[in-house]
């Protein structure tokens, strides 16, 4: 795929996402896309984020868990870039009205102490370079229209990153058995969803070490300080105004969020 056309569908994602519309799928118009063009459309679309004035504070991996791949019909991880834009805290309430077709996931997010560069990072790298970890939320939020993705189709649209949630319970992974850790998801008060962390990759930190790996493979580190979404331990939720949702890690804490106003779709 030429450059030409790379910057025309990262210019059109970016376009949406400003707009708040949704785009038919890349892949419906443009069937030979292979994943790493849809890395370099996700690349314009970010860089457009970033010139407009937002800073890279991290990155996610997605589609990592079997609830979450069987609903998307994705099958293998992905990544995305994480901007200070994306950035809300606990207990903080969201305003759908500046989201398009938002879905809640539950995870546990790392944060870093120190850099960590790949090829051949370990799971236990991962842990030594963790200054702590936090359970949290990722709203993801599709450009694409009715959430009709293939791997491409996501991959471009920045693995479909809307925004995430930080909790505030700090948790040492050496302490911390985030292998076994149960992770409850309740909305609106009532069970939505039971997880592990083993259900991602076998660990989130295996995840994390995946990316790793798989940036390192493109002269891209993980720096400290930055946060690393690991992957949803839970199934997708819908959201809507009133909705709130808390997610409760063993031996961690919770994380809670709460929903107002309407989404574009």
């Amino acid at each position: 795929m030429n450059q030409q056309t790379i910057e025309q569908y990262g210019d059109e994602l970016y376009q949406a996402f400003v707009s708040r519309r949704v785009i038919a799928p890349l892949l419906s118009r443009e069937p030979q896309i292979r994943i790493e063009d849809a890395y370099r459309i996700q690349e314009r679309f970010i860089a457009r984020r970033l010139a407009a004035g937002e800073t890279i504070v991290g990155k996610k991996i997605g589609a990592t868990s079997k609830p979450v791949q069987d609903f998307l019909g994705v099958y293998q991880p992905d990544f995305g870039m994480l901007t200070s834009g994306m950035v809300f805290a606990d207990g903080d309430t969201l305003d759908l009205g500046q989201m398009i077709q938002p879905k809640a996931e539950a995870e546990l997010a790392f944060v870093l102490k120190h850099d960590l560069k790949g090829p051949g990072i370990t799971a236990m790298d991962v842990i030594r370079a963790t200054d702590y970890v936090v359970p949290c939320f990722e709203v993801v939020d599709s450009r694409i229209r009715d959430w009709q993705i293939k791997i491409q189709d996501t991959v471009a649209d920045n693995a479909s990153c809307g925004v995430f949630v930080l909790g505030t319970t700090r948790g040492d992974p050496r302490r911390l058995d985030i292998t076994l850790a149960g992770m409850v998801l309740e909305k609106n008060g009532e069970v939505f969803s039971t997880g592990v962390g083993a259900a991602v990759q076998g660990s989130p930190a295996n995840a994390v070490a995946w990316l790793a790996n798989t940036l390192g493979e493109l002269g891209i580190p993980f720096k400290a300080g930055e946060v690393i979404l690991s992957g949803s331990q839970s199934a997708l939720v819908p959201v809507a105004e009133g909705d709130e949702l808390v997610c409760r890690v063993g031996g961690l804490g919770s994380c809670r969020v709460k929903f107002s106003g309407r989404s574009a779709v």
